[in-house]
C-alpha cells in the first residue's frame, strides 16, 4: 500500500523480528518490503479462500482546502499493490459527504470556502468519469453524514451556512430524487453514520457549539428515531464502521478542539461502549473502513499535518500497526470501496463500509 511511511522509513522496518521471515510471523505471506499483503491479512482474519474476500478496490475521494484545492481521487487495487490517480470531481469542495450506491460513488453537499452547496456528483468507475446530472439536496449543507440503507442514500444533518441541522433526506436512484424523512432528535454537523442490524446509527458530530457524545438510531420499520447509549468521548469528524458485529468509532476532535487517537466500540447486545486500543496517530477527519476483512484507519489530520498513512487493527491483540501510505495527502478526503467481480462470477457492486463528510 505504498512504500514509505510519513517519516520516510520503509514500512515494516520497525517491526521486523530478527531471525524470522515474514512468512514465519503468524504464518503471514509477505507483501512488498516484508509487510503482510492485503491477501495474507484476509486469509488470516477471515479464513476464507482468497476468491471469496480478495475483491475490494479502495478509493480515496476528495480532500480540499483553500490552500490545497486540488481535490484528488486515488484508487488502490490490491492485486497491483499500488495507488493510482483517478479523475477529480467536477466541482472541488470541502466538507463533502462521500458514499456508494448501485455501483457508483456519490459526493453530496460541501462548501467551497465561501458558501455551502446542495449539489451532488456521481462517479462511474468503469469510465473514470464524474457527472453532475444528479438531483441536489433540498437545501445547502456541508458536513453531512451519508450512508446507504435498503438501496437508498440517507443524508443526515450538516451545516447550512447558519446553523447545524437535524434534516434527513433519502435519495432514490431510480427516481433520481430526494425526499424528506423524519428529522433526527439532535442537530448535528460532522457526525458519522453506519447501518447495523437493519438500524441506522448516527454518532457524535457538533451542534454548533461543541462536539457531542450522543448517539441515535433510526428504525426504518416504524420511521422513528431512538436515543442510544452515548459514547465515552465526545467527538466530531470521527470515522466509524461495523466490524465483527460491533460498531467501531475512532479519531475525530473533542470538546477541547484536540485531535483524537482514541477509539471505542459499541456492542448492540449489551448496549454499551468499551475502549479500543488507541491508534498510533491522532486522526481528525479520517476514514474507518473494512477492506478485504481488515479494519483500516486511513488519512486524517494529527493537528499539525495531513496524513497519508494507513494503519490496520488486529482484533485478537487489540493493537494497531502501520499498513502503508497513499500517494498524496487528502485533507478531509474519505474512503469508498468498489467490490469487483472475481472468478466466482459474483455481481460487481459498490460497497462502502464507512460514511462521513470530507
Amino acid at each position: 500500500m505504498g512504500v514509505y511511511n510519513e517519516q520516510g522509513e520503509a514500512l515494516g522496518e520497525q517491526e521486523t523480528q530478527k531471525g524470522m521471515t515474514p512468512k514465519d510471523r503468524q504464518g503471514w505471506v509477505s507483501g512488498r518490503h516484508g509487510i503482510p499483503s492485503p491477501m495474507s491479512l484476509c486469509r488470516q482474519q477471515s479464513q476464507l479462500p482468497p476468491t471469496d474476500v480478495f475483491n475490494d478496490v479502495m478509493y480515496m475521494v476528495g480532500g480540499w482546502t483553500q490552500q490545497d484545492p486540488s481535490c484528488p481521487v486515488e484508487q488502490f487495487c490490491p492485486l497491483e499493490n499500488e495507488w493510482k490517480n483517478m479523475a477529480s470531481m467536477i466541482n472541488h469542495r470541502g466538507n463533502v459527504a462521500v458514499y456508494g450506491l448501485a455501483g457508483k460513488i456519490y459526493t453530496v453537499g460541501g462548501s467551497d470556502g465561501i458558501s455551502c452547496k446542495s449539489s451532488v456528483e456521481r462517479y462511474n468507475p468503469e469510465t473514470n468519469t464524474w457527472s453532475n446530472d444528479v438531483a441536489p439536496l433540498s437545501s445547502t449543507r456541508s458536513g453531512v453524514a451519508l450512508v446507504e440503507m435498503d438501496g437508498y442514500l440517507y443524508a443526515l444533518g450538516g451545516y447550512d451556512g447558519m446553523v447545524c441541522t437535524n434534516t434527513v433526506e433519502r435519495y432514490d436512484p431510480k427516481m433520481n430524487s430526494w425526499t424528506k424523512q423524519p428529522p433526527m432528535l439532535s442537530r448535528r454537523s460532522g457526525a458519522t453514520a453506519a447501518v447495523m442490524d437493519g438500524q441506522l446509527y448516527v454518532i457524535g458530530g457538533s451542534d454548533g457549539d461543541a462536539p457531542m457524545n450522543t448517539v441515535e438510531r433510526f428504525n426504518p420499520l416504524d420511521g422513528m428515531w431512538y436515543a442510544c447509549t452515548p459514547m465515552m468521548t465526545p467527538r466530531e469528524n470521527a470515522g466509524c464502521c461495523v466490524y465483527l458485529g460491533r460498531l467501531f468509532v475512532a479519531g475525530g476532535r473533542d470538546e477541547l478542539n484536540l485531535e483524537l487517537s482514541a477509539a471505542e466500540k459499541f456492542d448492540p447486545d449489551t448496549l454499551s461502549w468499551t475502549p479500543v486500543k488507541r491508534m498510533r496517530c491522532k486522526r481528525n477527519k479520517m476514514s474507518l473502513v473494512v477492506f478485504n476483512g481488515s479494519l483500516l484507519a486511513v488519512g486524517g489530520s494529527d493537528g499539525i499535518t495531513n496524513l497519508k498513512t494507513i494503519e490496520v487493527y488486529n482484533h485478537d491483540s487489540n493493537t494497531w500497526r502501520h499498513f502503508g501510505s497513499m500517494k498524496t495527502k487528502h485533507p478531509g478526503g474519505h474512503i469508498a470501496m468498489l467490490k469487483t467481480k472475481h472468478p466466482g462470477g459474483h455481481i460487481a457492486m459498490l460497497k462502502i463500509k464507512h460514511s462521513y463528510s470530507l
